[in-house]
Order: structure tokens, then sequence, then C-alpha cells
């Protein structure tokens, strides 16, 4: 099981051993949503009936989410149909309340109906070299994982890692100026910004970033807000403004590991940690430290 995107955090002391987080996560399991629940949290194990995964010194927990698939036309539509029998019984149109009250009426009406769909997010503990690691392209379910965690009276500190060099700033120097350090190669996706207008943005995909054009355009007052780069000829991924590692892509690593079940799942974990804890490493020197202000 490899992350396919990094939202990083700076872990301050962690207290917790394996065997004490893993019971107080089991006071908070996954549980299906009953009747007019929309949606529930919780954990689960990530891999056997442990709900903390451990390779000393790393840690793996699982976030998970159930949720109710109610769409908001189908709500739209049940609500209308109950106006028009509100305006045929009374003679009038119901008012804005009262359809507000029709609407919470067609919700809990319809959502014990509903079929509901999870999914997961895996978090990645390493107290020793002081890193959280959610794998999510949402922050917002990043800092799910962290209040959840929180809400089950685990003590910790965690900020999103800011780095001395902004990513901003040291993308458009990598590509402009060809300094990026050696053990990463620049690929053929990036995104520029204008400083002083987001909205003004050019894309590049499968296409070569060396000519005078993207030189031009950092010229005229655009910056790097993402760039698709590989480090060390092994993974490949898309570095973005803030500072979060997406579409992550491992080269010839997985076929390292060809075993099944329990020991597959050993040493893919050990795998993606040692190489990722490396990854994070050569970035973060990239971008001249962690600024710890």
């Amino acid at each position: 099981m490899w992350f396919k995107n990094l939202v990083l955090y700076r872990l301050g002391a962690w207290k917790d051993s394996a065997e004490s987080l893993s019971e107080r996560l089991s006071h908070r399991p996954l549980q299906s949503c009953t009747g007019s629940d929309l949606q529930r949290n919780g954990w689960l194990p990530p891999n056997d009936e442990d709900f903390v995964y451990t390779l000393p010194p790393h840690l793996l927990i699982c976030l998970g989410i159930e949720k109710k698939l109610l769409p908001a036309s189908v709500i739209a539509q049940q609500a209308r149909q109950r106006a028009e029998e509100f305006e045929h019984t009374r003679g009038y149109k119901p008012g804005r309340k009262q359809m507000k009250d029709i609407k919470e009426e067609v919700t809990d009406e319809l959502l014990p109906r509903a079929f509901s769909v999870q999914r997961r997010t895996y978090a990645w503990i390493d107290p020793q070299n002081q890193w959280l690691v959610v794998d999510s392209a949402n922050p917002g379910r990043a800092e799910e994982v962290l209040e959840t965690l929180r809400k089950c009276g685990v003590e910790f500190s965690a900020a999103p890692l800011r780095t001395r060099l902004s990513p901003v700033t040291a993308m458009t120097q990598w590509l402009v100026e060809d300094t990026l350090p050696a053990v990463f190669t620049i690929d053929q996706d990036c995104e520029l910004r204008a400083r002083q207008d987001e909205r003004m943005k050019v894309r590049y995909a499968h296409h070569s970033l060396e000519g005078a054009e993207i030189r031009q355009h950092v010229q005229g007052g655009k910056e790097v807000s993402r760039l698709a780069l590989t480090w060390g000829q092994k993974i490949s991924f898309v570095l973005d403004e803030a500072l979060q590692l997406r579409r992550l892509s491992p080269h010839d690593i997985l076929s390292e590991s060809s075993n099944a079940g329990e020991e597959a799942f050993d040493n893919d974990f050990t795998l993606m940690t040692g190489e990722f804890s490396h990854l994070i490493r050569d970035l973060v020197e990239a971008l001249d430290g962690v600024d710890e202000r």
C-alpha cells in the first residue's frame, strides 16, 4: 500500500506508544450510519485487528468515513412535489421558512433509505523524524484526521510543514535558473500563475519546460505554482505551492515486494516509509530546511 498524495505536518513530541494509541482509537471505531445520520467517522484497522499498524518507529492509522448518498437534486425534486401539494391543499405557495421545513422533512424521510459509501484516509506517523503524513489530496480531510485523533485524547502538536524557502520561489528558480539539486529532475508538467491575479494561469502538460517560452512567462510576472518532479529516478510527483505532494508514482519499486498477505504489507510499508523518508528529507533540504518559527 503506497500513499498517492502527501499532506505533510511537522510533529512535536509524541507520547503514545503503539499499544496506547491503539487503545485510544479503539474507543472510537467507525460505526455505520443510522437512520438520520448523513455521515460518520471513526477508526478502522489499517491491515489487521489492531487500530495501529506498526513497524518501529513508524505507525500507520486509518480513519474511516461513511457517508449517505443523498444528492441535492433528489431532495430538491421531492421538495418541489411537496410544495405543489402544499399549494394545491392550502391555496398559496409555501414561504421561505415553510420550504426549509419541507426540505428538512424530505431529507429525514430519505436518509434511512439512502445507500452508504465508505472511504479511508491513511496517516503515517514517524515520531523519530517528527513527521505526520496524511495520504490525501484534500487538506480538509487531513485536518479531519488530526481533529479525530485529538477527540480520542491523543495529545500532540502538529503544524503544516513550512520551509525557509517557499515552494513557489524555489520552483520558479529551479525552472528558470536551473538550480534544482541533482537528486531531482524536472518532468513535463507545470502551472504558472500571475503574481497579481491568480486567475491568470498557464498550464503545461506533457510538454518540454526547457524553452524560452517559460522564461518569458516568468519575466512577465508569473510564478510556478505546480511542478512535476522525479526524485532519485525512483518516484515521480507533483509539488504544489502549499508544499503538498500529489500523484506520487513509484518507478520499479513495487516489484521488489512479491510476497502475499501480511508479509507483502510489511514489505510495502517498509519500502514506502524508507523511500518517502529520504524523499521528504531531500525535498526539505532543497527548500533550505524547516522553518521552525
